[in-house]
Formats: C-alpha cells, structure tokens, sequence
C-alpha cells in the first residue's frame, strides 16, 4: 500500500473513533449525573473512558510483547466497561426516557455493581494511562536480528546471488564456499646455487579459510624472495678506483686550483667520488699546498 493509501487509513479510522465517541458521549454523562457527579465533571467522564481507550489503541501499535498485551488488556477492558455502562443506559432510556434516573439499576446488588464500575474507571484511567505512557516513553526499536534469522537472511541473500549471477560465477561461489584441504608440508630446498649463499628454508604454505584473513594481513607487502649472484652484464663497467688513484686524479683536476677552493664538495665533483672519499683527498691536498708553501717562505727568509 502506498503512503497516500495509508493516510486515508488513518484518517478514516479517526473519523470512525470520533463518532463512536460523540454517540457514546450521552450515556456516559448521564452515568456520571447517577453517581453523584456535578456538571463539569459529567461533561469530562467520557473523556476520561473512551480517551484511555484512544491511549490503549496507540500503545498497541508501538509496543511489543508483554507490553503489547498489557495494552490490549487494558482497551479490552475498558472497552467492555464502556459497552455495559451503555447499554444500562440504554436500558433506562427505553423505559423511562423523561425520567431523571439516579439508580443505575432497581436491583441493589447490581446497582452496587455498577456503581463501583463506573467509579473506578477514572482511577484506572490514571493508573493505567500513566503505565502505557511510561511503557511507550522507555520503548526502544528492536532493530537487531535473531540468532535463528541471521542465517536464513543469509541463505536467502545467497540464493537470490546465485540465481541473478551467471553460470560461471555461480560454480565459482561454490568453489570459494568449500573448505580448503590442507596442504602438505613442502621438504626445504637450495633456491640459490651458490657457495657463499646460506640455504634458506621454504616454510609450508599453510591453506586458510576464505573470509578468515584480516584486511591487515591482506595488504601487508610479501617479502622479496632470494635472488642469486647478480649478472655480469647488470653491473657497473666503472672499475673501482683505489685511495692512490683517486688521489692523483684529484691531484691533477685541482691543480690550479686556491686552496680556498679545495673543499669535499668541489673535489666530490670533480672525480666523482663520495663525501666520505672526498673528505680524506681534500685533507691530503691541503696538506700538501702547506708542505709547498713552506720551503718557499724559508728561502725568502735566507735572502
């Protein structure tokens, strides 16, 4: 049913209610007039009765379980107070509908009866409309599912899943589906022939259920498996240089160089080299260019 469907529901079934209640609305002054009730208090006792009712109605669309049935205890009895009261009513106007009745009944026991019910009703519409308000205030929408629901919601998603996949999906579900068997253990093998390479063990794969693994552990990164000796042709065709060779080419590139110019940076450049190969030769030269320098001022000095 669509919403526009449903509030016109909802807007007969008020219409139904306030007209039950405007011809029922005389029977229950005019009982309240023979207990002994006063003008305004006459006027509201209807209120009082077929209002709880309203509030009983409510509380039995939003409660659930006990709660629920407490509701429809109290709009049934309530209910069948109101229909008694109404027909005792009834009963009167038939008989004497220009007589001003203030016996509920001619016979004692029922009169007494009666009294007491028609009486009683406001006081129960206090206690029990108080207890169906509260009930409604504290209630809380059970949206979790069952232990028993979870796997047919399940088996029925997957049913629909497979009837809308194809057929080569559907065979793969059902392949994902089947626990994996254990695989063996592997023996440990050499992957590298090599003198110098320690073995390394290959460890067992072991098979784990599908679903089982965390999102964590799916995208760790896998280590890199052990490579042999790197190929002749991938390696540097630059051969290395020892300490005395650099040495002289940094000799010969800085050669008319200041000293001041002799820094670790510069002479890194220059044989392309690194800082820490940099820092030993450009010590070296300096040395040297003082040792130079030396021999030249004592021999001003002598003339």
């Amino acid at each position: 049913m669509n919403r526009a469907g449903k509030t016109l529901l909802v807007l007969a079934l008020v219409a139904v209610v306030l007209l039950g209640f405007r011809v029922s609305w005389n029977a229950l002054r005019d009982v309240a007039h023979a207990i002994g009730a006063d003008t305004t208090a006459a006027t509201v006792y209807p209120i009082v009765v077929d209002g709880l009712m309203a509030l009983a109605l409510v509380a039995t669309l939003v409660l659930v379980g006990s709660s629920r049935k407490f509701a429809l205890r109290v709009l049934a009895g309530y209910t069948i107070a109101s229909l008694v009261l109404n027909y005792v009513h009834g009963l009167h106007g038939v008989h004497a509908r220009s007589v001003e009745w203030s016996r509920l009944a001619d016979w004692s026991p029922a009169n007494w009866a009666l009294v007491l019910l028609a009486t009683s009703l406001p006081v129960g519409s206090i206690y029990f409309g108080s207890d169906l308000v509260a009930k409604i205030l504290h209630h809380r929408p059970d949206t979790t599912e069952t232990p028993a629901q979870v796997p047919q919601a399940s088996a029925e998603r997957s049913t629909a899943d497979l009837e809308e996949s194809t057929p080569a999906q559907a065979e793969q579900s059902a392949t994902q589906e089947a626990p994996a068997e254990p695989t063996p253990a592997r023996p440990t093998v050499d992957l590298v022939k090599h003198p110098t390479t320690p073995t390394v063990p290959v460890e067992p794969i072991r098979s784990t259920p599908i679903g089982a693994v965390s999102t964590a552990a799916a995208q760790a990164p896998r280590p890199r498996r052990v490579t042999g000796k790197v190929p002749t042709v991938a390696r540097s065709k630059r051969p290395t240089r020892t300490p005395a060779q650099l040495l002289d080419e940094a000799r010969s590139a800085t050669a008319d160089w200041p000293i001041e110019e002799l820094t670790a940076e510069g002479i890194r450049k220059a044989v392309r080299c690194g800082l820490e190969k940099a820092r030993p030769l450009r010590d070296a030269l300096r040395a040297e260019r003082v040792d130079q320098a030396d021999p030249a001022l004592d021999g001003e000095a002598a003339a």
